[in-house]
């Protein structure tokens, strides 16, 4: 099982339209467009997951840099989140006394 991302997407990009794009290559087992929770807005990147890595090796060589909907698409295999801390950047602790 390969996770594959797929950025640059356009705001109108379908999962139903990057999955066709990835079954020319072998089985897709999911896709998933990543949206913005609060307005529900594609944010421009989502998720392909193939069954066979040499399919997903193979799609990620051809449709890395390809056209879809005017924009080239970056795909390359997903790592794991790492853990960046709070993302807050800290607690400011002016005192002023």
């Amino acid at each position: 099982m390969k996770n594959i991302f797929v950025g640059n997407l356009s705001f109108g990009a379908t999962e139903g339209a990057v999955r066709s794009l990835f079954e020319a290559y072998g089985a897709v087992d999911r896709v998933s467009i990543v949206t913005d929770r609060d307005t529900g807005q594609a944010r421009g990147f989502g998720f392909v997951e193939m069954s066979v890595n040499a399919d997903a090796d193979r799609a990620i060589n051809e449709l890395n840099g390809r056209d879809l909907d005017g924009r080239a698409l970056n795909v390359n295999e997903a790592h794991p989140k790492t853990d960046r801390g709070s993302g807050g950047g800290g607690q400011r602790r002016d005192k002023r006394w």
